[in-house]
């Protein structure tokens, strides 16, 4: 049995529809809310692996799963840009890596099709705030404004709707956006479906977007800004995407948005890099027990409330002016 593995957030669900839009294949799909990486483990567990692909999580914190895979004799196709460590040598791993700050999985996969299904590739680049390389490719696709306009709010939905704690905080199902999207080969016949996810998405997003109207930074300094979010499912759901808004709308400075946990004894972390020097959002969190990510964004699972002080100090350190 094939295993596909990835991400629950807008680049990896776009990763894996370009590659079954043109390869179709029977298979096991493994995803969770986004912030769920550690999915290989779950299909090395199995004993039915034939092969697997994997899209948009860290090799790195997958390592001890893909290795067993590998030892197995199992054909493991990977394409990622996040962390990696190492790239194993193995005659059944096929690498599709790159840790370049300005790319992300669905565009590795775009260029791994040779631009087959490039407007849903544009979708995923946009949901995954690598807006100038979207635009780009909007550009050279020969795309109107209003085809961009709804590329980008498509991928912003879909990204939005990947962030929670656990499958009940989202509006759909990662598994269930992927299924439903298989039908939809051209993204824009979303937009002619009125009864389609894109719209029940943009409700709860416009929904939960007007909490923020009540939201002030926590902290707001000339190179970074700081805000806290409290213990609410529409705050774990809007968290990434406000993230990527308070990037776009101030490129010079990074932000860091803390969702308070449903225990109250912690935070998620999203960190996002200044847009006009998208690196150190890793360096941050991996100072922090459960931190990890990418140089342009990064995040941390359970941020100690009582580290919150040590965190800001670290932020300050990392984007100091």
């Amino acid at each position: 049995m094939h295993y596909d593995v990835f991400n629950g957030d807008a680049d990896g669900i776009i990763a894996l529809l370009q590659l079954r839009l043109a390869e179709p294949k029977p298979s096991k799909l493994i995803t969770g809310v986004k912030r769920d990486i550690q999915l290989l483990s779950q299909v090395a567990e199995q004993s039915d692996v034939s092969s697997v692909t994997v899209l948009d999580i860290s090799l790195d914190k997958n390592r001890p799963a893909l290795m067993s895979l590998l030892e197995q004799g199992v054909c493991v196709f990977y394409c990622d840009h996040h962390q990696s460590g190492d790239i194993p040598q193995s005659p059944y791993l096929t690498p599709l890596i790159n840790l370049d700050s300005e790319i992300c999985t669905s565009l590795l996969i775009n260029q791994h099709l040779k631009g087959q299904f490039q407007a849903w590739a544009i979708a995923g680049a946009f949901g995954d705030n690598m807006t100038k390389r979207a635009l780009a490719l909007s550009e050279q696709s020969g795309l109107s404004d209003s085809q961009v306009g709804f590329l980008k709010e498509l991928g912003t939905l879909l990204n939005y709707n990947g962030y929670g704690a656990n499958l009940d905080d989202l509006h759909i199902a990662p598994v269930d956006v992927f299924r439903t999207l298989l039908n939809f080969p051209d993204p824009f016949l979303l937009q002619q479906d009125t009864s389609s996810l894109f719209y029940s998405l943009r409700s709860g997003y416009q929904s939960d977007h007007q909490q923020l109207a009540s939201i002030s930074p926590y902290l707001n300094k000339e190179s970074y800004q700081v805000y806290l979010l409290p213990n609410a499912a529409w705050a774990r759901r809007i968290s990434g995407v406000f993230g990527n808004q308070l990037a776009n709308q101030e490129p010079n400075k990074a932000c860091a948005v803390l969702t308070l946990n449903t225990d109250e004894s912690s935070y998620t972390v999203s960190v996002r890099a200044p847009l006009n020097r998208r690196e150190g959002a890793d360096e941050v969190c991996n100072q922090f027990a459960t931190g990890g990510g990418r140089r342009a964004a990064a995040g941390i699972n359970a941020l100690p409330v009582e580290e919150l002080e040590r965190f800001i100090q670290v932020m300050a350190g990392q984007y100091k002016c």
